[in-house]
């Protein structure tokens, strides 16, 4: 990089500083940034504009309708991809409005690079319009708390070390959002092409464990007769491994609702959700009076997480394994916690804990998990047989107005097994996370850890991105979609395959729900009645109105799905059915005692 970089007198023409941005998202195969341009990031969007002219551009721009709707899809496209999501806007309010995505990501462990501009240096505290410097409204500042690294770039030689230690923490273990705030001036200085991109192989994490917990692992293992392993959220990279762990031992399995994703609905050995939502089926595995150890998975052990942190689950009988060594401050019961790369650990437990126990013929490990009953067809149902529902009639009615739970088994059923779920924040959570049982693991995505609403309604969007050709469907309400619904016309414009399904019932219905079952006053949760299916139709998306299941039925699913392009369906549901949300009441210590209750 050059010593002393001067102003890029024709940024048209010449590379810039933004452009050593571009190369070391490209090095770390970024294909998409999603922002909203403006006068302050305009060098990086004039950057852009040159790699779209080359013969294969490498990364595109994504214009979002909103700065927390670019965050949001950034967020989808991480989830899907694995890879860095990226999101930017311009100073000021360009910036404030990305803050709500950000905190989502952070809250949910998503790494995701925040690119925002500042005023040129010299006019750092003249009252620029939108200065957002130390001497005007402090955006560095705002960043602070929702972000792994966060810094201003204040000289063009500390642009390309900064940006690899914002790298290298947003990939760090607690993965997260990152945030450079770099000058318009510094962003166009012109650059001559050198860096050094080989350090962005040290973005590799290291496959450490800690080998004496491991080895006390395998003691009490080996020595155990029965086990329930509980699958969180951050066991994507190591769910084979997980899984392979579980058929051997015949363990079974159950979830947070995060770690749904992870574990197919219909594995024999799942139990299903525990924690806000969940099954009761989950509640009695871990129960079980012969259980020696439950074993939990890549899980912070959260709220939702342990149903409002439910003794059940936190005892003396719980292991806790993880790479995030900072989960373990939510678990001193624990008999054992075991630090390390999660897939290494559970490669290593196949190979040398069952190993010697096999070679022993010592493996006393519950022999009777499996069973032959819960091998049922989704062709035959849209439920797994051995994980129990709440009420199994609604799931199954074709009353009118159509039971929201009907609608979770006909999208399971009806769309294809490679089918990315997405469940807004809101009732759709309830909804989802109890009765939607899609027909592959690591297809769906929840936003549990900030509980944005509207979240659900840009991820899908990255999702669709980051999966070319594969359908989305997002369960999203009609508030969160009166937040955002403008984010549909970005499908529209890249033809992307996305189906939104609002759950219409004029309320905030969590809400709602909320007061109804805590004792609260009834206020505040009223929405208008809004035809939606023709307000996606005037932005240029298909629209569909349901109002029971005859009308979900009739749906031409495959023409809908194969049309370029977004689809809504408008689900009139009724508005009486209440969701499985008691853990969140009993948490917030709102909900009404049953009568005759101590």
């Amino acid at each position: 990089m050059n010593d002393n970089p001067v102003p890029n007198k024709s940024p048209l023409l010449s590379k810039t500083l933004a452009d050593l941005i571009l190369a070391y998202l490209v090095s770390i195969k970024v294909e998409y940034i999603f922002g909203i341009p403006g006068g302050a990031v305009e060098p990086l969007y004039n950057s852009l504009a040159r790699e779209s002219r080359t013969e294969n551009p490498r990364i595109k721009s994504v214009v979002a309708r909103h700065e927390a709707g670019a965050a949001f899809m950034a967020d989808g496209y991480a989830r899907e991809t694995g890879r860095l999501g990226v999101c930017c806007a311009t100073t000021g309010p360009g910036a404030t409005n990305l803050i709500t995505g950000v905190a989502s990501a952070y809250a949910d462990r998503v790494p995701m690079l925040v690119i925002t501009p500042q005023t040129a240096l010299p006019n750092f505290g003249r009252r620029s319009l939108q200065e957002s410097s130390s001497d005007g409204i402090d955006t560095v500042a705002m960043f602070e708390s929702c972000t792994r690294y966060n810094s201003l770039v204040s000289h063009p030689n500390q642009l390309e070390g900064k940006l690899f230690a914002a790298l290298i923490s947003a990939f760090r273990r607690p993965q997260g959002p990152v945030h450079l705030s770099i000058p318009m001036d510094i962003l166009n200085m012109e650059w001559n092409g050198s860096s050094t991109f080989q350090l962005c192989k040290l973005l590799r994490q290291p496959e450490m464990i800690d080998d004496y917990s491991l080895d006390t692992l395998c003691e009490k293992l080996i020595k155990s007769r029965k086990l329930v392993l509980l699958m969180g959220g951050g066991c994507r990279e190591a769910s084979e491994a997980i899984l392979e762990f579980a058929r051997m031992s015949r363990t079974q399995i159950i979830a947070t609702p995060a770690g749904k994703s992870w574990v197919n609905a219909y594995d024999p050995l799942f139990r299903g959700v525990f924690g806000f939502a969940g099954h009761s089926s989950a509640r009695e595995a871990l129960m079980d009076d012969d259980i020696d150890y439950i074993i939990a998975v890549g899980t912070s052990l959260g709220e939702m997480s342990t149903g409002g942190w439910d003794a059940v689950l936190l005892n003396e009988k719980l292991i806790h394994i993880e790479e995030t060594a900072e989960n373990f401050s939510r678990s001193p019961m624990a008999s054992l916690h075991v630090f390390g790369h999660l897939k290494t650990i559970f490669k290593s437990l196949t190979q040398m804990c069952f190993a010697i126990s096999l070679r022993d013929n010592n493996m006393h490990l519950n022999q009777s998990a499996l069973t032959t009953s819960s091998t049922t067809s989704i062709e035959d149902s849209c439920a797994p047989e051995h994980i129990v529902l709440d009420d199994l009639k609604k799931y199954l009615s074709n009353k009118a107005p159509i039971k929201p739970q009907r609608v979770m088994c006909g999208l399971a059923k009806r769309f294809p097994k490679d089918t990315r779920f997405v469940s807004d924040a809101g009732n759709s959570w309830a909804w989802t996370t109890h009765y939607l049982h899609p027909q592959q693991g690591g297809h769906y995505h929840i936003g549990l850890g900030f509980g944005a609403m509207a979240w659900g309604i840009g991820a899908a969007i990255g999702l669709a991105l980051g999966a070319p050709g594969k359908v989305v469907v997002c369960i999203t309400g009609d508030g969160s979609y009166l937040m955002s619904g403008q984010e549909i016309t970005v499908a529209v414009q890249h033809k992307l395959p996305v189906v939104y399904v609002v759950l219409n019932d004029s309320a905030l219905g969590m809400v709602k729900h909320g007061q109804q079952l805590g004792g609260g006053e009834p206020i505040g949760f009223e929405l208008p009645l809004v035809d939606y299916a023709a307000v996606a139709r005037a932005m240029g998306a298909q629209g569909f109105t349901i109002k029971s299941p005859k009308d979900l039925i009739e749906l031409d699913i495959e023409a809908i799905y194969k049309t370029p392009g977004p689809t809504l369906l408008d689900v009139y549901i009724d508005a009486q059915e209440v969701p499985p949300m008691a853990s969140r009441l009993d948490a917030l210590d709102r909900r009404v005692p049953r009568k005759g209750a101590a």
